[in-house]
């Protein structure tokens, strides 16, 4: 019988494999992996198949259509008229709009330098037989695993 876990890393994950060690589980049977972090930039597009939620180019497009209308209807009674404050309108907005966009994100990706390695995750597996599958469960548990499960391996 296997049963896996997930745990932030933390002073919980050792006192839990500890605690298994000393209820007879073999050190061999007992598999710690840390998850790696995404280290992958925001994109500037989304696209529908793929989407990570940090959007770029959101509020340039919104901004940029309001400014165009704008300059629009006052480009009828400006000098250049309404196809030029239309352009510099959407030009004005859009740029507007992306810088609006980019100095939370940049001011966000120093916050997560400082607490990088306080969120990362290991799943640990154990292998143990099944009588000692409710105790390793209750370990795990009262350690603060993050989620629990088993898998019935029939040899």
């Amino acid at each position: 019988m296997y049963v896996l876990a997930s745990f932030e890393y933390s002073e919980y994950l050792e006192l839990a494999i500890s605690e298994l060690e000393l209820k007879g589980i073999k050190r061999e049977r007992i598999l710690a992996v840390p998850l790696g972090k995404k280290t992958e930039k925001a994109k500037i597009f989304d696209t529908i198949s793929q989407s990570d939620g940090i959007s770029l180019i959101d509020s340039a497009l919104i901004l940029g259509t309001v400014f165009m209308v704008l300059g629009v209807i006052y480009g009828y009674v400006l000098k250049w008229g309404p196809i030029i404050w239309g352009l510099i309108g959407l030009i004005a907005g859009a740029v507007l709009g992306f810088i609006i966009d980019i100095i939370p994100k940049k001011k966000g990706q120093n916050n997560k330098k400082k607490v990088k390695n306080k969120t990362t995750e290991v799943v640990i597996l154990v292998h143990c037989d099944t009588n000692q599958v409710d105790e390793v469960e209750n370990t795990l548990m009262s350690n603060f695993a993050l989620g629990i499960g088993r898998l019935d391996k029939r040899e």
